[in-house]
C-alpha cells in the first residue's frame, strides 16, 4: 500500500467564512441546513456533503447558488468521503459552530474560518482522506498594547463585546 500526502488550496469568495469537517450520514446535509437556518437570521450560505459508499455523490442544500457551488468545488479537490464543506456571507462561524458540533452525525470540524486555507490531504490505493488544515499564516510576534485595544474595538464592532 502507498501513501501520499499533499496539499489542496480551497477557493471560496473573500467576503465569505468557510467550515470543513467530517460526517457519517447522508442525513447530515438537512441537519446541516436546519442549523444554520434555525441559527442565523437571513443568512446566505450552501452546503455540500460527500457520500463514502454506495453512489459516492455530493449532496447539496442551501440558499445561495454560488456559494452551493464553491462548496461543490472545495470537495471535489478534496476528493474524500464523508466531508462536508459549508460557506456562509452574513453570518460567522460562531453563530453555528456549536450547533454545527452538537449534530449527532457530525465527527469533527477541521476549520472554520475567513483565511486563506489549505487542506492537507493523505491519499492511499482506497481514496483520499482529510488529515488537517493549514489555516491563514504563522504567526508574526507578540500582541502590543496598541494591538491588544485594536482587538478590543475590533471585536465591539461586530456586537461580540460591549
Amino acid at each position: 500500500m502507498t501513501l501520499e500526502i499533499h496539499a489542496v488550496k480551497i477557493n471560496y469568495p473573500e467576503e465569505c467564512n468557510i467550515i470543513i469537517g467530517q460526517t457519517h450520514f447522508i442525513k447530515t446535509v438537512e441537519d446541516l441546513y436546519e442549523v444554520i437556518i434555525s441559527s442565523v437570521p437571513k443568512p446566505c450560505f450552501g452546503i455540500a456533503f460527500t457520500e463514502a459508499s454506495g453512489p459516492c455523490l455530493i449532496r447539496t442544500e442551501g440558499n445561495d447558488n454560488e456559494l452551493i457551488m464553491g462548496c461543490v468545488n472545495a470537495l471535489n479537490d478534496i476528493g474524500a468521503g464523508h466531508v462536508f464543506c459549508i460557506l456562509l456571507r452574513d453570518a460567522y462561524p460562531i453563530n453555528v459552530l456549536n450547533q454545527i458540533k452538537s449534530c449527532p452525525e457530525v465527527c469533527t470540524v477541521y476549520c472554520a474560518t475567513a483565511n486563506p486555507l489549505q487542506v492537507l490531504i493523505a491519499s492511499s490505493d482506497q481514496g483520499n482522506g482529510i488529515i488537517g488544515v493549514i489555516d491563514g499564516f504563522p504567526p508574526k510576534g507578540l500582541e502590543t498594547d496598541t494591538d491588544r485595544q485594536e482587538r478590543i474595538e475590533l471585536l465591539r464592532r461586530f456586537g461580540y463585546k460591549r
